[in-house]
């Protein structure tokens, strides 16, 4: 089994993170059938904050209904769709997924209502932000080692998660929340991300950019036709017209969306294949080095990226029904906070933390809810 991992290994990209990390915080034993990052991947599965996205909102709260995408489904999405940009490039297909199933392992219930109602709570406590509890999930609050708290995932996989929308040039809020050097110097905040990382961040926009068009379809709020004035859009649409006395509106609904994946991974293959040989990337460290972006749209699919999110911000994000529901979500973090604070003791294990203060165990405690655990235990305490 070694030996076939060493023949992996030589096949892979200048460019990609090799099979073997450069370290995590506590020192580990290897195995001789998993590399560093399946042993990443797996930590994930099988960690509760994974299980836990499977009721937790996308868009639709997730008692809306059993069709509908959840962060654990979306996670699964974004997951298939970097392993496959990943693959084609040659890189390490293992941290790509990784990083796309750990990505919104922090998110609340109730979506960025939830966040942001948590946010609030938390103002003159360190704020609140999904991606750096993401981070408090895996480096401390998963307890499943005898030696240490946390996951212990690798540097590379904690870089890809800490810098998933890019470099952090502002390191306030994260050594607000975690602590000050609490990545002990093993994490470059100002340099770039391996490319790994980038194909899980372009996948996530390709993934609920698609999918929340096909979850707003499947609600009725709004139309296929109502997608033909959306630039690159359109040509897909034009091309299914005729198939609208043939086929059911599902069926034509599946192969656009189909199509909207396939459009946006094409550009991202041909893009990023510029990028690198434009800008003479010839190795990894070059990647690390570069200042930009190197996986990304064209400023075309760009162009097509913005007007899909402004009309699904339109007709979906902000749309009375969804909002009914999400503030009403809002509404259950802000008084949950409140109604917790008043005895804690009650309802959080506190003797388990170590010099936090409350109010950050409370956030810790109601971000890990997922939807109808928090519906619930509303309707039981209020």
């Amino acid at each position: 089994m070694v030996s076939m991992q060493k023949k992996t290994i030589i096949k892979l990209s200048r460019l990609a993170v090799p099979f073997t990390s450069r370290g995590r915080f506590n020192r580990e034993k290897k195995t001789s059938f998993r590399n560093d990052f399946q042993r990443d991947r797996d930590r994930i599965v099988h960690s509760t904050a994974f299980r836990r996205l499977k009721h937790k909102t996308q868009v639709f709260v997730n008692t809306s209904g059993d069709h509908f995408r959840t962060r654990i489904t979306h996670s699964l999405e974004v997951s298939q769709i970097a392993r496959t940009l990943s693959k084609f490039f040659n890189l390490n297909e293992d941290l790509s997924e990784t990083i796309s199933l750990a990505h919104d392992l922090g998110h609340t219930p109730f979506g960025h209502a939830g966040e942001e109602a948590l946010n609030s709570c938390m103002k003159n406590f360190g704020g609140f932000d999904h991606n750096i509890q993401t981070l408090r999930i895996i480096t401390i609050l998963e307890n499943r080692y005898y030696n240490y708290k946390g996951l212990n995932l690798t540097f590379e996989t904690l870089d890809g998660l800490i810098k998933h929308n890019g470099p952090i040039n502002n390191l306030s809020k994260l050594n607000t929340i975690l602590g000050r050097n609490f990545f002990k110097n093993k994490i470059n905040f100002f340099n770039n991300t391996s490319l790994e990382a980038q194909i899980a961040s372009i996948s996530d926009d390709i993934a609920y950019n698609s999918h929340d068009l096909e979850d707003g379809l499947k609600s009725n709020l709004f139309k296929l036709n109502n997608l033909i004035n959306i630039p690159v859009l359109n040509k897909i649409m034009i091309k299914h017209n005729k198939k609208f006395k043939k086929y059911s509106n599902d069926l034509i609904t599946r192969q656009v969306i189909r199509e909207i994946i396939n459009a946006m991974v094409s550009d991202v293959i041909k893009t990023t294949q510029k990028n690198i040989k434009l800008n003479n990337i010839k190795s990894l460290a070059d990647v690390y080095k570069f200042k930009k972006k190197i996986v990304c749209f064209s400023k075309k699919m760009q162009t097509f990226d913005f007007e899909i999110k402004s009309f699904l911000r339109q007709k979906m994000y902000f749309h009375k029904s969804v909002n009914t529901k999400t503030d009403y979500g809002r509404k259950i973090i802000q008084n949950l906070f409140e109604l917790i604070k008043k005895n804690p003791r009650k309802y959080i294990d506190i003797n388990k933390y170590e010099n936090l203060r409350i109010e950050r165990i409370i956030c810790d405690y109601i971000a890990g809810m997922t939807d109808r655990y928090a519906i619930n235990l509303y309707n039981k305490i209020k």
